[in-house]
């Protein structure tokens, strides 16, 4: 019985992994389909990622993502770290309960809630909708994401450090970014790329919020592929998969080393 059971649960496992990644898998595989028939393989080839830099449309939507993904990360990190911090050090000061609601509201509410909400109030402070309002919504839904991952981190942080850097004589600014954010870095990263990921990935908030000049690499895909699936779309996606990928093997290569390298300073202090 089981024997019956882990079949089971391993034929359920892969049939999981297949639903999930065998789309992908194909459709990296087309982007390298010579046919511009992207059902019908017809040989290997190259020419389409050389079509793709010829595509204005689709590289200027490239260039508005990455701009907006990297400073709505950037922007996230730090106000999403500071609510962690706050979070987790003042557990007693008014207004904790709502403050804290308002973090992480973002993770249970819809999207489309949230674009249309944003959108609203760009309208009725007549903030003209572009790169700046996109940045804005990506910073408000990602932000919440960023505290979480950190304050995790915070929550199994010895504060003994930070005490016996005060006794040393450091600031508690200085305590902070020469003990705590070492310590915790890992977890920034990591927050940093999720909130880069997310914002790369993002569709339905930059639809409500974006402007003239402000089309992004998701809304460009969407539009294309209403009308049918090219190549080149097949190659712009290919080229995404390859630098979350790339970034989350970076993610995770930085994470195990400060932890093997966390380890062997603990392991040293108790040796002295």
């Amino acid at each position: 019985m089981a024997g019956t059971w882990g079949r089971l649960n391993i034929a359920a496992l892969v049939l999981g992994f297949a639903f999930l990644y065998l789309p992908i898998v194909l459709l990296v595989i087309y982007s390298f389909n010579e046919s511009r028939l992207v059902t019908v393989w017809a040989g290997f080839s190259t020419k389409w990622y050389v079509a793709l830099l010829s595509n204005q449309g689709l590289m200027d939507a490239a260039w508005v993502t990455a701009r907006v993904a990297f400073l709505s990360a950037t922007v996230a990190t730090v106000l999403g770290t500071m609510a962690a911090v706050s979070l987790t050090r003042y557990t007693r000061f008014r207004g904790r309960v709502l403050f804290s609601g308002m973090v992480f509201a973002p993770l249970v509410m819809p999207e489309v809630i949230t674009g249309l909400s944003l959108l609203l109030l760009f309208v009725a402070i007549n903030f003209d909708r572009g790169f700046a309002t996109v940045t804005i919504a990506h910073i408000t839904f990602s932000m919440c994401f960023v505290a979480v991952v950190v304050q995790s981190r915070l929550m199994s942080f010895d504060e003994a450090l930070e005490e016996a850097a005060l006794d040393l004589g450091a600031t508690p600014v200085g305590a902070f970014f020469q003990v705590t954010l070492p310590v915790i870095l890992p977890a920034v990263v990591s927050g940093w790329m999720l909130a880069f990921t997310l914002s790369l990935d993002d569709l339905v908030i930059a639809s409500f919020t974006s402007g003239p000049g402000a089309t992004t690499l998701p809304m460009k895909i969407y539009s294309q592929v209403r009308l049918g699936v090219t190549p080149e779309i097949n190659a712009i996606c290919t080229i995404l998969i390859g630098v979350v990928t790339v970034g989350v093997i970076a993610a995770s290569l930085i994470t195990k080393t400060r932890d093997v390298q966390r380890r062997r300073d603990e392991q040293l202090a108790e040796r002295i």
